[in-house]
């Protein structure tokens, strides 16, 4: 009995070699391969992938995200929008700050499974950031999530991005696996991402434009996961483009690791693109062309790989290069290791939103503010203002300060909050002034409904997500409607915080015949009934403003019901209210102002306008984008308006993308660029304002004078866009002001002929010739001589510089070999190649603000 025993203990030790630490990833990976079923592997390659109970694997959620902090996460840190981060130049700081977003995500994750839960969505290891696509068209609403225009700043912050989350390249671990997204020539519109095909790409633009971000991320970052996009190029769908996955991706770039799809993207090859028949041709489709990983909301494609294999559409081998792949990166990530021997499972949960963090979002929010226009030194303001006017639909808005795709903080300084800082409160007269878009308000009706005899709308909960089985709460609603889980908040007490119901119900009787709105909207499922007939249904993953008129007549009896629901594994949000909408008038906000000369206008655009695909669709906005680039109207009316009383007016314009300034620029006597800030923003702001931090930030994308020559938002040729190939703007690419003034002197070459895998070094002087300390962003661009194709210039260079006034610093910038390199349409592949090239250094790209040197390639 005792030898059986023995044996029994023995066995029970013994590791199967996947289960061993001491392996590498690749050889426990093929091992564990060799121990699963076909209908296994698909279920692995799904990014919602069931535990594997009988060989000890675990639930695993591919979908998360990190794109400025850990999003639809409560309690962390949030950091101003990656555009407003490119404005900084700051790649140093990015690495900073994207260390903080991994421990932060890992703080999350090591709380969540150590309180016994299982790895869910939005609570996992792997996150799809950074956004790397080229912000090629201002109008696209997803642009507020890159760094920008310019291939090569984004490939430099992008490193710094991925470095940041997957932690040192040495470790045995990685902290997080980071994503490059979205592979690739994809920027808009959001309204035909599911059906584009782009079938005339240049290949010039292709590999200098929509590429080198990508191969920078994979070659210099060692990036884990790649995203494939959305739409066709040259026919096939990028998550089925065996040119993108296969020749490029792995071939020339050597990419070993995973590729993920965008979510819903296989379905789009039979539902949208029409190249595949069905499910089984579509997952046969994508894997054999190299996707690894299928996200989807519902019904997975690659869940009929199993019948794939058996109708000899793809061999089981090829499921197994991706299961390969797939396994490798969790194996990185300790998934299938004790806790006690991952470093990164120690971190505690007292590191998120902790002093650090929050300071480090408050460096950053400054280094984005970007000063356009500063007429008469206007700015900074004095604190010792006797009245200042703070006026504008962003000045109190805290959640416009997180953007998109974000978590939400512990706390956050609006705008309005940052300049208490600097004013006492009895100086400042606050008012909204007017909406973002809409050129009318809403006379709230909310009072006048009731149900059973009660004022107010009756609301009734259930703890099902169909509305189903008993009722757990009721209540009794006399304000508008907004309700959210956000910080853990429960809609009733009683209710969970996932997978609920809820059925809102209320009577009106009108007054006068007339027509009215109803306004609001929801993060979740979400349909409005008036007397049986459904106003309004959708069930969507962020809260939108959305405007649903209706005609009432006066003594009827409408009953009204909102049927809401939690779906999905987004955050819970309800907003509601109904009224008369009256045109905007400013003549009692003028007389408010009377005695105040100055005004801090706070408007521009917010997440609500601009952003992923949105059921969005007010004027100049469609889908998430822009169909203009124009200021609101309501907006450059109120500006206009306070202008004409006399007023020194200060616009903080807060968007995640270039807005067409030019009436502005008269209306206005400063305008600052204040992009999405993030938690303290609002801070940030105020301390550009009143002068407690001099701006440096420099455009990260061109502003154009206007929305007419912008083209065709679907023709992605490169022609007479962004700074690289139009000089026909109003603010320029690398462009901002500071409260000080440099000059830049004349630089010297460290060699002025060089070979065709040779650096050069820059050393370029900059004085300060104002009156306070400040820094300058130096810019360095390259353009190759009689090259009458190719772009205008194109950045390859930039260095922050600290100058105190009155003093001068030497910025030695490094050019190696790659920054000489373009599209050689001989060999058909980006390289140097002899000829006479321009550098030009400066302090931004326009023309009047950069010196020229010449250099030979020989």
């Amino acid at each position: 009995m005792a030898l059986f025993l023995c044996f029994m203990g023995t066995l029970r030790a013994q590791q199967y070699p996947y289960q061993n630490p001491d392996l590498s990833s690749e050889e426990r990976s093929k091992d564990l391969i060799s121990r699963l079923t076909i209908e296994e592997k698909a279920t692995l390659m799904c990014d919602q992938s069931d535990a594997i109970s009988r060989l000890g694997i675990k639930k695993f959620n591919w979908w998360s995200e990190a794109l400025h902090g850990y999003a639809n996460n409560n309690n962390v840190t949030v950091f101003p929008e990656p555009i407003g981060m490119a404005a900084s130049f700051d790649d140093a700081l990015l690495y900073q700050i994207y260390n903080a977003v991994s421990d932060e995500a890992r703080a999350k994750y090591n709380q969540w499974i150590q309180s016994g839960n299982e790895n869910k969505r939005f609570l996992s290891l792997s996150v799809w950031t950074p956004n790397v696509n080229i912000f090629r068209d201002p109008r696209w609403g997803r642009g507020q999530e890159t760094y920008g225009e310019d291939p090569y700043l984004t490939s430099r912050m992008g490193i710094q991005v991925v470095k940041g989350l997957q932690g040192p390249e040495d470790a045995k671990y990685r902290k997080l696996l980071a994503c490059a997204k979205h592979y690739a020539v994809h920027s808009g519109p959001e309204w035909s991402r599911h059906e584009l095909n782009l079938n005339n790409v240049d290949p010039r633009e292709l590999n200098e434009t929509y590429l080198p971000a990508f191969k920078a991320l994979v070659q210099d970052a060692d990036v884990r996961q790649v995203m494939c996009a959305y739409q066709r190029l040259d026919d096939e769908p990028c998550c089925g483009n065996t040119r993108l996955l296969q020749r490029i991706l792995r071939d020339d770039w050597g990419y070993k690791y995973m590729v993920v799809s965008d979510c819903g993207a296989i379905t789009d090859f039979f539902t949208s693109h029409k190249v595949s028949s069905d499910a089984v041709h579509a997952a046969s489709k994508a894997v054999l062309a190299g996707t690894d990983v299928e996200c989807v909301w519902q019904n997975y494609p690659f869940m009929q790989l199993p019948e794939a294999v058996e109708r000899g559409l793809i061999k089981e081998e090829d499921i197994d290069k991706s299961v390969m792949r797939l396994l490798v990166g969790r194996f990185d990530l300790g998934d299938f290791d004790p806790d006690s021997i991952v470093p990164w499972a120690q971190i505690p949960a007292s590191v998120l939103n902790n002093k650090e963090h929050q300071q480090l979002a408050l460096n950053m929010a400054r280094e984005t503010m970007t000063l356009l226009q500063n007429k008469n030194n206007v700015l900074p303001l004095s604190k010792n203002e006797k009245r200042i006017a703070i006026i504008g639909p962003n000045a109190n808005d805290k959640p416009m300060l997180w953007g998109n795709y974000n978590g939400t903080p512990v706390r956050t300084i609006s705008i309005l909050d940052g300049i208490k800082t600097k004013i006492s409160e009895k100086k400042i007269v606050y008012d909204k002034g007017c909406d973002l878009v809409e050129d009318k308000v809403t006379d709230s009706y909310f009072g006048q409904f009731s149900f059973d005899g009660k004022a107010g709308v009756k609301a009734s909960f259930w703890n099902t997500p169909d509305w189903e089985g008993d009722i757990v709460a009721t209540q009794q609603i006399t304000d508008p409607i907004k309700m959210t889980t956000a910080g853990q908040h429960e809609f009733a007490s009683g209710v969970k915080l996932e997978g609920f119901s809820a059925l809102y119900e209320t009577e009106f009787v009108p007054k006068v015949t007339e027509e009215i709105v109803f306004k609001g909207g929801a993060t979740g499922y979400f349909e409005l009934v008036v007397n049986g007939d459904t106003l309004a249904k959708y069930n969507n993953w962020r809260t939108l403003p959305a405007r649903i008129p209706c005609q009432v007549e006066a003594g009827k009896n409408y009953k009204i019901q909102i049927r809401y629901a939690q779906k999905n594994d987004w955050q819970a949000n309800i907003e509601f209210d109904f009224g008369k909408e009256v045109d905007v008038d400013y003549t009692n906000l003028i007389s408010k102002l009377k005695g105040t000369d100055v005004v801090v206008f706070v408007g521009g655009l917010s997440g609500k306008l601009e952003g992923e695909e949105m059921p969005v669709n007010y004027p100049g906005f469609k889908g998430g984008d822009r169909t203009n680039i124009e200021l609101p109207s309501v907006q450059r009316n109120c500006l206009k308006a306070l202008k004409e009383a006399g007023k020194t007016v200060i616009f903080v314009n807060c968007s995640g993308s270039a807005i067409a300034l030019s009436p502005e620029t008269q209306s206005c006597d400063a305008i600052l660029q204040a992009w999405y800030g993030g938690e303290s923003g609002g801070q940030a702001v105020a301390d550009v304002l009143f002068g407690d931090y001099n701006p440096a930030g420099k455009l990260p994308v061109t502003f154009y004078k206007n929305s007419d020559k912008l083209g065709d938002f679907e023709d992605y040729s490169m022609k007479g866009r962004t700074y690289r190939y139009t000089t026909d703007y109003l603010f320029p690419f690398g462009f901002g002001l500071s409260y000080t003034t440099f000059k830049i002197g004349d630089a010297t070459l460290s060699k002025t002929t060089i070979g065709t895998d040779n650096s050069v070094q820059l050393t370029v002087p900059v004085t300060n010739s104002g009156q306070r300390d400040g820094i300058e962003i130096v810019q360095v661009y390259v353009r190759k001589v009689n090259d009458l194709e190719g772009p205008l210039k194109t950045l390859k260079g930039f260095k922050r510089v600290e100058v105190g006034k009155g003093k001068t610093v030497k910025a030695v910038i490094d050019l190696p070999s790659s920054s000489f390199e373009f599209y050689d349409w001989n060999s058909r592949e980006m390289a140097v190649t002899s000829g006479e090239y321009e550098i030009l250094y400066g302090t931004s790209s326009d023309v009047n603000d950069l010196k020229t040197m010449k250099l030979t390639i020989q």
